[in-house]
């Protein structure tokens, strides 16, 4: 018979309050009990002290990009010329150097809580366009790492054919394209779902798929059930050249192609007309906000309030590292719209919990992950409170001192599936990650 382990919680967020004294049964992986008022815990249970909150959604993702922290911050510059940088690392990486990257990345993520990552994956085949072997090989790369690293992958799998509307893939771009949406499509066949692993697709952007194949790419999703993610509106240029290209704007000509829908996502969404906002809003098009990158990039502040208000539900993604912590990506959210509004109070703590949790993991296609409640996956995080940065508020409080003081740092403890990933700050199959990061970082230069 299945083994049942309970943990019990010192403090559990509950959506949407904290509650003292939660044990948490798990079998075969997944929440069988949510016991609350159980003050102290029961005999043989795993202790988790701190606030245990779902495991967190890293709804967007390029793993390689963790590669350029650091050094794109020297000098000035736009998300153009921040691109010919990450162009040159991308030209870098193999099979086995990307794994090592990855495995890397993934367990600096689940040190931050994350149980779930997007992986928005394009860097598919050898430099000059030559298709590996196993013509799905950096993608079953990252998939390993993921494995290893302990914490579930979506595999976004990307089109990107072009290098702009009507223009052929430039030399760095010739590993990203496939030629054809259909050449794409079937590619992409061959990765499959797995324990721990679910494939979806991306369109990398209305630039880089041309717009009579963008049907193709939605269909092959709308067959297999499976997420569909797509960058849309991150810069002013973008949305210019689309103009010109087919006189409407990139969220028009995404629905026009049938694009949109509730198992869609819109990456950054950050230069909508009030149109746009209605198409994405009455389709229930996600939007995944991604505060740390938009920032670092320059991009500009999105709409993620009229967004929802329009009924496009909200995740939140680390993108390119500049930081990987989703604590840091809920708080920006709100303080961004504080700077642009100048009001304050756009969110509870408990409805930016919710997007970095059960809105992420859905956007990533884990209807069952991001809730602490019987029947779903046992994934969970624990933030310590008795840190210098959480130290002090009452426990009621716990929420908001997690989704507003707290930081990635904080993480005590990750769960997958109810195995212990991370235990007391360490990674139990990757206990030095930042050697392991060091490392393969260094094996690119």
């Amino acid at each position: 018979m299945p083994v049942t382990t309970t943990y019990w919680a010192e403090h559990a967020w509950l959506d949407p309050v904290v509650e003292p004294g939660v044990a948490l049964d798990v079998t075969g992986g997944r929440i069988t009990a949510v016991r609350t008022g159980t003050p102290t815990p029961p005999p043989g249970a795993v202790v988790l002290r701190g606030l245990t909150i779902p495991g967190l959604a890293n709804a967007h993702s390029h793993a390689f990009h963790r590669a350029l922290r650091s050094t794109v911050q020297v000098g000035s510059g736009t998300f153009w010329t921040w691109r010919e940088v990450m162009y040159q690392v991308a030209a870098q990486l193999t099979p086995d150097t990307y794994f090592a990257l990855a495995r890397a990345v993934y367990t600096e993520m689940a040190l931050a809580g994350i149980t779930s990552v997007g992986e928005f994956h394009y860097l598919h085949h050898a430099p000059g366009g030559r298709p590996y072997a196993d013509p799905n090989a950096m993608g079953e790369a990252l998939i390993a790492a993921a494995g290893e690293a302990g914490i579930r992958i979506t595999l976004l799998d990307t089109a990107y054919l072009s290098a702009g509307f009507g223009e052929r893939p430039t030399t760095h771009q010739l590993r990203f394209s496939d030629g054809t949406a259909d050449a794409w499509a079937e590619r992409a066949d061959g990765l499959k779902d797995r324990e721990g692993v679910r494939i979806g697709a991306a369109i990398h952007s209305v630039r880089a798929v041309p717009a009579e194949q963008l049907a193709t790419v939605a269909d092959w999703a709308a067959r297999r059930q499976a997420p569909l993610h797509v960058h849309l509106s991150e810069q002013t240029g973008e949305n210019a050249a689309c103009q010109a290209a087919h006189g409407r704007t990139p969220t028009r000509l995404l629905a026009d192609h049938g694009v949109l829908g509730p198992r869609t996502t819109g990456v950054h969404n950050t230069h909508l007309t009030d149109e746009d906002i209605r198409l994405l809003g009455s389709s229930a098009t996600g939007t995944c906000m991604c505060p740390t990158t938009e920032r670092d990039l320059a991009d500009g502040i999105g709409p993620a309030t009229a967004l929802q208000r329009a009924g496009s539900p909200l995740s939140l993604g680390s993108d390119s590292h500049a930081v990987i912590d989703l604590l840091e990506e809920a708080r920006a959210m709100e303080l961004d719209e504080r700077l642009r509004t100048r009001t304050r109070g756009h969110w509870t703590a408990a409805a930016l919990l919710r997007a970095a949790t059960t809105d992420g993991h859905a956007a990533l296609g884990w209807p069952e992950a991001g809730r602490l409640e019987p029947g779903a996956l046992a994934d969970f995080a624990v933030i310590a409170l008795d840190t210098v940065r959480t130290a002090g508020p009452p426990p009621r409080l716990a929420a908001e001192t997690a989704v507003f003081a707290g930081s990635a740092a904080d993480v005590r403890h990750t769960v997958v599936g109810g195995r212990q990933v991370v235990r007391d700050g360490v990674h139990r199959q990757v206990p030095d990650a930042a050697r392991a990061l060091s490392d393969a970082i260094a094996a690119l230069h």
